[in-house]
């Protein structure tokens, strides 16, 4: 405030930087228009079927022909469906598996990352992570012909080392076949767990290994005293997304097995395909997807609450 006389005199008002409200206003909608042909696409080929589905989920669905409304007939014939809730025990076995493998990507990780050559680390880490870029129809492939019950590289090695007697039918038996197609991909390295538990150590900066080490810390404490603790929100995400991605499991035993022998590999993403193509079943399939659809939903719902409940993640948005 400037003085003339002694009379304060109100200094004049500053102009409006260039780019200012009305400029961002203009952006924004820019913005917004930019995105309206996403979303009409996402309308188009995502939210509509689901919904579609929900609503056929509702009546005896006959495409191209006169359907019924059913009401709540289909879900009733789907609480007496023993296939069905067969397909989710079969998941629980899966689901389970798949957690435990974590423990040789974890390995892999810690191995790697006490490599002090930064050289070393990327040969092996590339060696490591190469079989994902492998389609996952040749890897299927390719492990049912080891799994054959003739020529097989399982039972021929078997039998090559005088162990005939444990040669078995390994996807065409019921006792094995679901531990059959647990095993495919073995090792199990190459894959979103190792990624993350690589990068998650990676970060971890040398400092905090170096004063462990000038401390007497073993390195199996050290595993369990810095490492893990460190990684608990990563091992936190991926147990979440193991939830979900088992729920929608279905590629694997569709080529391998096709949910037999018996039902032995049944998962509930391939009783649906089987209901629809192969029953005909088209409104009967649509409840079962619905169902499918909403326990995915209410587990994602988990997630985003657990994330959000998360202390470290709320001190991180209090930082901004």
């Amino acid at each position: 405030m400037a003085t003339t006389a002694g009379t304060p005199v109100a200094a004049p008002p500053a102009e409006a930087p260039p780019g200012g409200p009305r400029r961002r206003a203009r952006i924004s909608w820019a913005a917004y228009l930019a995105l309206l042909p996403l979303l009409v696409v996402l309308a188009l080929f995502q939210y509509y079927p689901a919904l579609n589905g929900i609503v056929r989920s509702f009546w005896d669905w006959n495409p191209g022909q006169v359907s019924t409304f059913v009401g709540l007939d289909n879900y009733a014939k789907m609480m007496d469906d023993a296939i069905w809730w067969r397909s989710f025990r079969n998941l629980g076995y899966i689901f389970v598996f798949g957690v435990v493998s974590w423990v040789i990507p974890l390995v892999a990780a810690e191995l790697l990352i006490t490599l002090r050559s930064q050289r070393a680390q990327f040969v092996y880490r590339t060696l490591l992570i190469v079989p994902m870029a492998f389609p996952g129809v040749v890897t299927a492939l390719v492990w049912s012909f080891m799994y054959h019950p003739n020529n097989g590289v399982i039972n021929r090695a078997l039998t090559a080392i005088g162990l005939e007697s444990w040669t078995q039918n390994w996807v065409g038996d019921p006792s094995y076949a679901l531990w059959s197609l647990l095993f495919i991909g073995f090792p199990f390295i190459a894959g979103l767990p190792f990624l993350i538990f690589y990068s998650t150590l990676q970060n971890i900066p040398r400092e905090i290994f170096e004063a462990a080490a000038l401390d007497g810390v073993g390195r199996i404490r050290r595993f369990w005293t810095i490492d893990l603790p460190l990684m608990a929100r990563q091992v936190r995400l991926l147990f979440f997304l193991a939830v979900i991605g088992t729920l929608q499991y279905g590629f694997m035993a569709y080529i391998v097995t096709s949910g037999g022998p018996d039902n032995s590999t049944m998962v509930p993403v391939l009783r649906m395909i089987n209901v629809a193509f192969q029953g005909q079943d088209w409104g009967y399939a649509a409840t079962l997807s619905t169902t499918l659809f909403v326990f995915t939903l209410v587990l994602s719902a988990v997630v985003v609450f657990v994330r959000r409940s998360d202390p470290a993640s709320t001190n991180v948005r209090g930082l901004r």
